[in-house]
């Protein structure tokens, strides 16, 4: 997933200016080897590139985000891609189950921004609590629902409040907002606690919704996928806004189960719809087979080999690239000639 989303944001953009892939992801392959190392073989990325992986929860894409602010500073003529992907897997009939999904973006971070300009302002903050972990003897995570909404809305506070402070920006002054989305209603509950806790309770309903409604429209329909969730509502609120975001400003709220969380905003740049897929994104979404709660379970129980033997993976309807055997513990991967 995270290879086709780069493959893509990568359309007309000099591949030998991208010296630096982040990956983040809370579904790692490998204990030491980065998976975006996958993802640059794939694509054909210069061997001067440095490749790493990101890992904190939901914040690592974030973390990537802010990493990239000095090093663009000091190397203005150089890009960094930015990939965010993973699958969203807790046990099957439990709590967590209805939430789950997948997905990844990717972006072309430039000292030029065609899409989003960040402004210096944040507020960050970092807790050591036990709302959402996955051991490593795990390949489900373990939640604790109701404690990690709470902390989701208290953290809220916390990042919005030193934001405000440094930016002297209010609720109002924003235009649009972006929530982590591990389901549209928590995004939504988070909204409404923000403009309460601005003292903005004078804004109707309507006009609430108003402002993050567009950001919410892929998350419905993809459900979680943990470091990309934030930025998928990016990608929904620019594919939506019909040209009509250019100027304005996004408030992004991005958490990380453990914790560590951070409230940022940026300005959407004129003509930025020519940089987005629009087209592609809709037509992805159109193109999903539906499956029986059968297939589904087919799918979710899989059994993923460990003996390092050599096994083909089934080849089921996919993106640009596929894993297409594992062998002598190995994961290979191949184009698929479409994408």
């Amino acid at each position: 997933m995270g290879a086709t989303a780069a493959q893509r944001a990568l359309q007309n953009i000099d591949r030998e200016q991208i010296d630096l892939l982040l990956f983040a992801t809370e579904s790692g392959i490998d204990q030491s080897k980065a998976g975006g190392i996958y993802i640059h073989d794939l694509l054909g990325l210069s061997s001067r590139c440095r490749v790493v992986e990101l890992k904190q929860a939901c914040y690592a894409g974030t973390l990537g985000l802010q990493l990239t602010l000095p090093y663009l500073r000091e190397n203005p003529d150089k890009k960094v891609l930015l990939v965010m992907s993973d699958v969203a897997r807790y046990g099957l009939a439990t709590p967590g189950e209805p939430s789950q999904g997948a997905g990844a973006v990717a972006m072309v971070l430039g000292a030029e921004p065609r899409i989003l300009a960040l402004d210096p302002e944040y507020g960050v903050v970092t807790e050591n609590i036990m709302d959402f972990w996955r051991p490593n003897y795990r390949d489900a995570a373990l939640v604790d629902g109701k404690y990690s909404s709470r902390m989701y809305l208290q953290i809220l506070e916390k990042t919005w409040q030193q934001y405000s402070d440094r930016s002297q920006r209010r609720f109002q002054d924003l235009d649009y907002y972006c929530y982590h989305t591990p389901v549209s209603r928590l995004a939504e509950k988070a909204h409404g606690h923000l403009n309460k806790l601005s003292g903005a309770e004078t804004l109707s309903e309507a006009a609430l919704q108003a402002g993050m409604n567009d950001c919410l429209e892929y998350s419905r329909e993809v459900g979680n996928c943990y470091t990309a969730s934030l930025y998928l509502g990016l990608v929904s609120l620019l594919d939506h806004s019909q040209g009509a975001a250019a100027g304005k400003r996004i408030g992004f709220y991005s958490y990380g189960s453990g914790c560590v969380a951070e409230f940022f905003s940026g300005v959407v740049q004129p003509g930025y719809e020519a940089a987005l897929h629009t087209a592609w994104h809709q037509e992805s979404l159109k193109a999903r087979t539906a499956l029986s709660y059968e297939e589904y379970e087919a799918f979710y129980n899989f059994p993923y080999p460990t003996d390092g033997g050599t096994h083909e993976v089934p080849r089921h309807q996919t993106g640009a690239f596929r894993l297409a055997h594992i062998s002598e513990h190995k994961r290979i991967y191949e184009s698929t000639g479409s994408g």
